[in-house]
Parts: C-alpha cells; sequence; structure tokens
C-alpha cells in the first residue's frame, strides 16, 4: 500500500464540502436563513446534498471506466460494464428531492464502494485507492443520513 498522493487527499476532502454545506444547513436553520438571501434554494439543505450527490456517481462512474481501460479480455468487458453502474442507478433512482431519493442516492454510494474494493482487488485501481475512498463515504454517508433523521 502506498501514502495517498496530497493532491488526491485534497481534493477528495474538498469534494466534501458540498456534502458539509448540505449538513450545515440542514442542522442550522439560522445558517440556511442567512445564506437563502445570497444562494438560490438549489444550494442549501438536502437539496444541494441530492444534486452534487448525482454529479459525483456519475463521476465516479468515469474513473471507474478510465480503471477498467487497466484491464484485458473478459476482465475488462466486466470492468467497463460495471463501470457505468453508479451513472445508470442515480439516473433511475434519484428522481427527486424526497426520502427515498436521499436512501437510494446513499445506497448508490455504499454500491459503489464495493466497486471501488472490487476493481482495488483486481489491481486496477491504486493502491491507496480504497483508504481514500473509505474516508470519503464515510462522510458522504453521514451528510446524507441528516435529513432522513427528521
Amino acid at each position: 500500500m502506498t501514502q495517498i498522493p496530497r493532491p488526491a487527499l485534497l481534493l477528495g476532502l474538498a469534494g466534501l464540502i458540498p456534502f458539509l454545506w448540505s449538513a450545515a444547513t440542514q442542522l442550522s436553520p439560522a445558517l440556511a436563513g442567512w445564506a437563502g438571501q445570497f444562494l438560490s434554494p438549489m444550494f442549501l439543505g438536502a437539496v444541494v446534498g441530492l444534486t452534487y450527490g448525482t454529479v459525483i456517481l456519475s463521476f465516479m462512474s468515469g474513473v471507474l471506466w478510465g480503471f477498467a481501460t487497466k484491464a484485458e479480455g473478459a476482465e475488462a468487458a466486466i470492468a467497463y460494464g460495471l463501470s457505468v453502474i453508479p451513472a445508470l442507478w442515480v439516473f433511475v433512482m434519484v428522481t427527486d428531492a424526497s426520502a427515498n431519493s436521499t436512501i437510494f442516492l446513499a445506497a448508490g454510494f455504499v454500491g459503489l464502494l464495493l466497486l471501488d474494493a472490487m476493481y482495488s482487488a483486481w489491481g486496477l485501481a491504486p493502491g491507496w485507492w480504497l483508504r481514500l475512498r473509505v474516508m470519503l463515504t464515510v462522510v458522504v454517508l453521514g451528510c446524507l443520513a441528516i435529513p432522513l433523521q427528521a
């Protein structure tokens, strides 16, 4: 196992900001009210978490596709096929700003982590990949759980 490269770590952590903002504006009505003076409702509360989460799951399909380029033969066919699942999942399952869509989005991130583990086990992802993905996924799932607490 190698150390997570600093740029990957910093960009991964920066990618959590919209999820953390979503959680903060859900937990603090005062913050949401203040921010609502300047921002569209799309950038507040559960909506920003759902919107950004759909973007990230689609992005992660592209990352997995990139890892699939390292495979050959039948393994490549499987890796390419699996790589599109997160984007298709979010397209079909996350349809509105409901609790169900939040649960489906969270399930998508759990599924993505399983795919990350598979690609790592196949040697297609860097040695540090799974450590980064576990850390980021735990935070994402925690943030997505907040609107489900009500």
